[in-house]
Order: structure tokens, then sequence, then C-alpha cells
């Protein structure tokens, strides 16, 4: 596959990458919807909590970024060197994303979450360098998602230390 030249099966296999990591984003909104209404008002936040409405527009368009980062790799085949470590490894990163909500969300388990974040962050960078290893334009566009998670850390620390 040419990476300089865009083809019906690149557009397939973006849509494709934008909606795996989408649904990522879906899935934990399963368990965010309810507590979000429910429990999640009822905890002691710090002064930096944003507003509710704000989480929905960043994480669908951090869920995107990530798509498009994705599909930049896989886009210079699978036998390209680190092209699967990379993939597998935002793969990984996906899942643990997933499996946040469910903790914090789902299970209301703060420090667990807070726990699982650290590792999420770690897969995150490792995803990063070895994205970057391959195209530096698409680990870039995961800058902004561990600027977020970098953030989302931070606040699921501060929730579960006043609320501990």
């Amino acid at each position: 596959m040419q990476v300089g030249r865009f083809k019906l099966g690149d557009t397939i296999a973006l849509l494709g990458f934008i909606l795996v990591s989408e649904a990522a984003g879906i899935i934990g909104a399963i368990f965010t919807t309810d507590a979000v209404a429910t429990w999640y008002p009822t905890l002691a936040k710090p002064s930096f909590n944003p507003p509710n409405w704000l989480f929905g527009p960043v994480w669908t368009t951090l869920y995107a970024l990530m798509g498009i980062a994705a599909f930049l790799v896989w886009r210079h085949g699978w036998s390209a060197p680190g092209v699967k470590i990379a993939l597998a490894l935002f793969a990984a990163q996906l899942i643990l994303n997933s499996l946040w909500s469910i903790i914090f969300f789902g299970m209301h388990a703060l420090l667990p979450a807070f726990i699982e974040i650290v590792f999420l962050w770690l897969l995150i960078l490792a995803t990063i360098v070895a994205f970057r290893r391959i195209s530096p334009g698409a680990a870039s566009l995961l800058v902004p998602y561990i600027l977020w998670v970098s953030f989302a850390s931070l606040l699921n620390f501060s929730l579960w230390r006043l609320n501990a």
C-alpha cells in the first residue's frame, strides 16, 4: 500500500478506525451516563472540576483523533517495522480507556480508577512513542489525548482524596 495516495479502501479503513475508537467512548458512556446524573453529583469536587457538558465534546473529539492516528500508522502496512506493535499498544490503551469508565463510574471505585488511569497514561505514552517511529503526525494527534488524560488523572486523584 502506498502511503502517499488515498484510495476508497483507505476511506473505509479510516472510518473503521474512527468508529472503533468512538466505540470505546460508547462503552464508557454506558457506565457513565447514569452515574453522572445520580452518583457523580454527590461527590465533593475540586475547584478545577470542569462542567459536565464539556466531557462529551472533548472525548468525542479525542476518540476521532485517536482513530485518525491509528489509521495513519496502519496505512504504512502490517509488514512495516513497528506497525503491529504500535497498533497492539493502541488497542491495549483503548481497552484501558473503556475500563476506566467502568471502574470509576460503574463501580464508583475512585482509588482503583486512579491506579488504572496511571497505567492508561503509561500505555498512551508508549503508544505515542511507537506511533512517532512510524508517523510523527499520528503521534502528534495523540498529544491532546495524553494531556486530557493527565488532567483526568489529577481530577481522579483529587476526587479520591476529597471523598475518601
